[in-house]
C-alpha cells in the first residue's frame, strides 16, 4: 500500500475517461501527487455528466472506458507510483433507463 501524502480529485465524464486520465499520470507524478481520487466509476445513467446517478453497482462505466480502461488506468498509475482512490456513493442512485 502506498503512503498517502497528496491527492488530486478528478471529475470523470464521457469526454474525460480512464484513458485520458492515464495519459496524464507523468504530469501528476511531477506535481508530487501520491493518489488520484476519482469521481464515481460505476455505470451511471447514459449521458451523466457527473456519475453520481449510478444504476448498476456491478459494472464499471462503459462511458468512461469500462473495465479494460480502468485496468489500463490502474496499471499506468501503479507504474508511475500513484495510487487510485475510487468514490463510491451508495446513497446516490438512479433507476435504469
Amino acid at each position: 500500500m502506498r503512503s498517502l501524502s497528496s491527492t488530486y480529485r478528478v471529475q470523470l465524464d464521457p469526454g474525460f475517461g480512464f484513458q485520458r486520465l492515464a495519459e496524464r499520470m507523468s504530469y501528476f507524478k511531477k506535481l508530487g501527487v501520491s493518489h488520484v481520487y476519482l469521481s464515481p466509476i460505476l455505470e451511471a445513467r447514459p449521458g451523466s455528466s457527473h456519475g453520481y446517478d449510478v444504476f448498476d453497482f456491478d459494472k464499471v462505466s462503459s462511458q468512461l472506458g469500462g473495465e479494460e480502461g480502468l485496468r489500463i488506468l490502474c496499471d499506468t498509475a501503479a507504474t508511475s507510483g500513484i495510487g487510485v482512490i475510487v468514490d463510491i456513493v451508495p446513497n446516490h442512485m438512479a433507476l435504469e433507463p
